[in-house]
């Protein structure tokens, strides 16, 4: 579209200037406010296709930044700068993002709302766009959001000062994604190329990795955060995506709080409201010390892991010693029995169940949580190993080895030829033919491909009997009905059901309900065992999902598109759930483009 250059020059004070005021090219459309203070439209393409999404931008507010800033325009980057005089200071400018058009985040080291330098602004189903600044001293950007009550997400660029004369920012869009032969020119890719960093949402508030820059941080989703940026190129220079996750680790290791953890407060801030957890919940620990091990395995940052071991390992034998049978599998605090489950006068739980799908009533022997307590016993190893602890690493070796041991023999349900969800303190089985679950099994090894084949043969069958075809809207976390008498919460807004067999509650949220949340599971162990074409049959309408942005936003009836019913209805409540996007990881897996990693 756009070739030149494009320069934008304000005089110190208002008034004279018959300024160009907006900028088009392939990458962005952005357009000032009419005295040209500053940005009152912004829209990106990291891809340079020229597809754009509405303006991210709420209008500014009055007062703005002020005269005092510079714009020059490039193809695929502009610069603002900030130049100091006395008496006419400017002030900072701030950008504040509408949530209901893209959940904006800034991906950086953040503390205290503060965020160092380089970022990446990050507008998902748009794409990154690089901050880096230069000037006489250090600037660090302010980082803001809430959600309630009225959405919003905020970036605020200082203005120079007399210690720091001269700020200029350079704001450059640039897709950032692994470069795998086979995905540049295929449009199947485009979602995977143009989304790639849709995972990352760095809460403003705590400055962790989070659900999106507005929400609540989750304990159990760390390992997601990591399956992703062990593939992700540099964010910037000497700003990567492992920063990020070791951002996280670090404030969890020095006793933050998220969801899925006693004691966290929800971050919509309700009195009194907690997440619902006595212990943790059983997969909190497992994904951290998963998170860990991606870490360490891909920085090589063992001084890291030297300051940090003491902590991990108290995670490790605090999962550990759930096991309170010996039989080799952690457990959880609730029972898991059928018709068990307490709630509130309102109806919430009293207790939420074992591990994220929480309206669901996992409890006691959870098959997803030992999968991936399995996987972390395995990182534990060799971390153990590399910081010098042979003893540890002997004990944790041979704990995985017990744990392999008693599950499949443990959760295989003979009648449905798939494994079970959970085994109940009772002894029974509950099964409602999980994919991710087995997928989860499959991808971490408790069950090799002879079961693992047997084991998808019965969920692919059972996925084409039920009717479950359109996978642009993601998979169900469930196939057949929740009982009623396993489920947390009796809420129809949630998938509870009125009905024993839990059929009024059916594709509503996590009641079978569709979404991309754990499809990784599916995907990359059907790659795993070498079934491309199932594979594929789901990945690919998923991406194209992903690229249609049909994971976030808010639909007719109020609700959000992070989960829908089979027909695409929204049932969700996010808007936008960074869970959702682990399944672009599974491009990584996948036989064909996983051999372009090599």
């Amino acid at each position: 579209m756009v070739a030149a250059t494009f320069c934008i020059c304000l005089a110190p004070a208002v008034g004279g200037w018959a300024a160009q005021r907006e900028a088009k090219t392939p990458y962005y459309q952005l357009s000032l406010t009419p005295d040209g203070a500053t940005i009152e439209s912004l829209q990106v393409d990291a891809l340079g296709q020229g597809r754009f999404r509405p303006n991210v931008l709420f209008p500014p507010q009055a007062g703005g930044a002020g005269s005092g800033w510079r714009f020059e325009f490039q193809r695929q980057s502009l610069t603002m700068t900030s130049v100091y005089r006395r008496g006419a200071a400017a002030a900072g400018l701030t950008l504040r993002f509408n949530p209901e058009v893209s959940h904006a985040t800034l991906l950086a080291l953040v503390n205290d709302g503060q965020a160092s330098l380089p970022a990446v602004l990050y507008l998902p189903e748009e794409g990154p766009v690089r901050i880096e600044a230069a000037s006489r001293e250090p600037v660090k950007l302010g980082y803001d959001a809430h959600r309630r009550p009225t959405g919003y997400v905020e970036v605020t660029f200082p203005a120079a000062t007399e210690a720091n004369p001269r700020v200029v920012y350079t704001l450059t869009v640039t897709a950032i994604y692994p470069h795998i032969p086979g995905v540049e020119a295929d449009p199947r890719f485009d979602g995977f190329r143009r989304d790639f960093l849709n995972i990352f949402q760095v809460q403003a508030e705590d400055g962790v990795l989070a659900n999106n820059a507005a929400s609540d941080p989750c304990a159990f989703v760390q390992h997601m955060y990591s399956e992703v940026a062990r593939y992700t190129p540099p964010l910037a220079p000497g700003l990567t995506a492992m920063d990020l996750v070791r951002m996280s680790l670090d404030k969890y290791l020095a006793g933050a709080l998220a969801y899925g953890l006693p004691g966290y407060q929800m971050f919509d801030g309700t009195p009194g409201e907690t997440g619902g957890f006595r212990t943790p919940s059983a997969d909190s620990y497992p994904s951290m010390l998963v998170a860990a091990g991606d870490y360490v395995e891909t920085t090589h940052d063992t001084a890291w892991l030297a300051r940090s071991y003491q902590g991990l390992r108290a995670w490790t034998e605090a999962m550990l010693a759930t096991d309170t049978n010996g039989n080799g599998l952690i457990k959880y605090a609730a029972s898991g029995n059928a018709g068990s489950w307490v709630r509130k006068a309102n109806g919430d739980p009293v207790l939420r169940p074992a591990n994220w799908w929480d309206t669901i009533g996992f409890g006691y022997e959870d098959a997803y949580s030992n999968a991936l307590a399995y996987h972390a016993l395995m990182q534990m190893t060799e971390m153990a190993q590399l910081d010098q602890h042979p003893a540890d690493a002997a004990l944790y070796r041979e704990r995985a080895r017990r744990l392999k041991a008693a599950y499949l023999p443990t959760f295989m349900d003979e009648k449905t030829g798939v494994l079970a969800g959970w085994r109940s303190q009772d002894g029974k089985l509950h099964d409602y033919y999980f994919p991710w679950v087995n997928g989860a099994a499959v991808v971490y090894g408790l069950a090799p491909a002879s079961v693992g084949n047997h084991i998808f043969d019965r969920l692919l069958a059972k996925m084409k009997e039920v009717g479950f075809t359109h996978f642009e809207l993601g998979l169900p976390g469930n196939l057949i009905p929740i009982r009623r008498e396993d489920s947390v919460t009796l809420d129809h807004r949630w998938g509870g059901p009125g009905r024993e067999d839990g059929s009024d509650g059916f594709q509503i949220y996590e009641n079978g309900g569709a979404t991309a949340s754990y499809a990784f599971y599916t995907v990359a162990a059907l790659y795993k065992l070498g079934r491309v074409k199932d594979g594929d049959g789901i990945l690919f309408p998923i991406l194209k999902g992903v690229k249609e942005g049909g994971f976030e936003g808010r639909g007719p009836n109020g609700l959000t598109y992070d989960w829908k019913d089979w027909k695409g209805g929204p049932h969700g409540y996010e808007g936008f759930l960074s869970d959702n996007f682990m399944v672009l990881a599974a491009v990584m897996h996948r036989p064909e483009t996983a051999a372009g990693t090599q």
